[in-house]
């Protein structure tokens, strides 16, 4: 890692770091998800077949990738109720097909920078319109196992990087992906967490089943700001059958002394970081 660029050229745009960049936290950069320990699927194979369209614009409706119309409208995200299902590198479209805004890589000047009472934080340097993607939370696709033995042998203080997604789906089916950026990641690991974020996770298919959980800007968020998602993925979903996003879901009943205190300072705070308690009991996941 370098102060010029955390990504190591990696990424479409360089991210520098604000500060003492030494003190980065030693990790090996990767922009796009890898399989790690006890991953059912590799999400660098070419597992979804692609479309037949062969022209530069998938037609709503009438391309396979696109079953409920257009993903985005101008380059923005059109709704986070639903997971996204792009054009991949098997698709007769073309790359400058629009359903392929988060295969473009990093689009707006970000930076990582310390934040007074957090640690490490990443903020934007220039305005970026609701609905654009900013990034992905890439890491290490992991099985529940090996979640779990890593998370159990964690300190107590330590930030925990892993995150458990779920999407329910309408047959009743639950899919779940859990990542790890602590090793291998990408920027996404720097995000904190808001009880009023700036950002929405939504998971995203291009050329695997493995969804790769692309972030969003919630609303227009302005030059200078950090930006912020929900980790129990809660904002923004509040549907239970539509693809809901339940990450670190937030469990009451647990006990406080294993929750940490949120430090996000909005108004809505719950007081706690949303705390994932089947990550911790065997067999759960």
């Amino acid at each position: 890692m370098e102060p010029g660029d955390v990504c190591g050229g990696e990424e479409a745009l360089p991210v520098p770091v604000c500060g003492t960049w030494t003190q980065l936290p030693d990790f090996q950069y990767a922009a796009e998800l890898v399989a790690g320990p006890g991953a059912e699927l590799d999400p660098s194979e070419v597992t979804i077949q692609g479309c037949e369209c062969p022209e530069p614009r998938c037609p709503p409706g009438g391309c396979a990738c696109l079953p409920h119309g257009d993903n985005y409208h101008h380059r923005r995200l059109r709704g986070s109720q639903k997971p996204v299902l792009e054009c991949n590198v098997l698709c007769r479209c073309g790359e400058s097909c629009a359903n392929r805004e988060t295969q473009h890589g990093l689009q707006f000047q970000l930076q990582v920078y310390q934040v007074p009472g957090k640690g490490w934080g990443l903020r934007t340097q220039e305005i970026i319109p609701s609905g654009r993607f900013v990034c992905e939370y890439a890491g290490e696709v992991l099985g529940a196992e090996e979640a779990r033995r890593r998370i159990r042998s964690q300190h107590p203080h330590a930030n925990n990087y892993i995150i458990a997604v779920r999407e329910h789906l309408h047959s009743g089916r639950v899919l779940e992906t859990v990542i790890d950026p602590t090793y291998v990641g990408n920027i996404g690991r720097f995000l904190n967490h808001s009880c009023q974020p700036n950002l929405v996770m939504v998971p995203v298919r291009t050329h695997s089943m493995v969804p790769r959980l692309a972030l969003f800007a919630a609303r227009d968020i302005p030059a200078w700001e950090e930006l912020c998602y929900d980790y129990s993925g809660i904002a923004f979903n509040c549907t239970p059958n539509s693809g809901l996003l339940s990450g670190h879901s937030q469990d009451m009943e647990t006990d406080r002394s294993q929750r940490k205190k949120c430090l996000c300072g909005t108004a809505p705070c719950s007081g706690y970081l949303p705390f994932d308690a089947t990550l911790y009991k065997a067999g759960s996941l």
